[in-house]
């Protein structure tokens, strides 16, 4: 038996092992929206099984409201460090706007390590926003 961290143990326990990688290999890294019980055309529905998603979303909510978790990578974070571009690439990503859940997938980084990141850039400029300083000339 694999040992997992975080949630994944969780999901392990009530799901199986192979739900637990299935979510780490497809959302680990990132952070999860889990409802007491997931409508049919859920994500982890589609992932692990109805059954399956609906025992882990009990397990992880109590049934009484919903939550969000941070996904460990779990065994993906060796896979994932292989590529040696992907810290170029995330400030790539961050540069050109894209959400924490895709710069994660992308590049193997936690959630977590890319805003540490965006605080140590400094978040770019939205062009789509206009300013909210006024400008002092007549």
């Amino acid at each position: 038996m694999t040992a997992f961290p975080g949630i994944l143990a969780e999901i392990a326990d009530v799901a199986g092992e192979e739900a637990a990688l299935a979510v780490a290999r497809v959302r680990g890294g990132t952070q999860i929206y889990i409802p007491p019980v997931p409508a049919n055309d859920h994500w982890l529905c589609a992932l692990i099984g109805r059954d399956e998603a609906v025992a882990v979303c009990d397990k992880l909510t109590d049934g009484v409201g919903s939550r969000r978790a941070d996904v460990p990578m779990g065994q993906y974070s060796a896979y994932r460090a292989e590529s040696r571009h992907r810290y170029t690439l995330m400030d790539e990503m961050i540069n050109a706007q894209k959400s924490e859940r895709e710069i994660a997938l992308a590049t193997g980084y936690t959630a977590r390590a890319i805003r540490r990141r965006v605080a140590k850039l400094g978040k770019p400029a939205d062009e789509r926003q206009m300013s909210l300083l006024i400008d002092s000339q007549p």
